[in-house]
């Protein structure tokens, strides 16, 4: 455990940051659930809204460096070329 304050204070730091970091993968693992939600109801301009919500979500946590840009990028092209393949 800590002894210093210096490092008493990194380690309060560091929890709230993981715990914010956790709740920003959650929520990206929820906006990417939605699209294969919607994509599995195969209804094409529904799937294409949610997947446009989506994508800000996953630009905006990948911008903050939660998970990485090409992980965020290849995301949502897999996502996108599902959404197109609908008839």
């Amino acid at each position: 455990m800590a002894n210093s304050a210096q490092a008493k204070k990194r380690a309060r730091q560091s929890e709230a940051t993981r715990k914010r970091n956790a709740s920003q993968k959650s929520e990206l693992r929820t906006a990417v659930k939605k699209v294969r939600k919607a994509i599995a109801a195969g209804d094409k301009a529904a799937a294409a809204k949610v997947l446009q919500e989506s994508q800000s979500t996953i630009d905006r946590i990948a911008d903050k460096k939660i998970v990485h840009k090409n992980l965020a990028s290849r995301t949502k092209s897999r996502l996108a070329q599902a959404v197109k393949a609908l008839a």
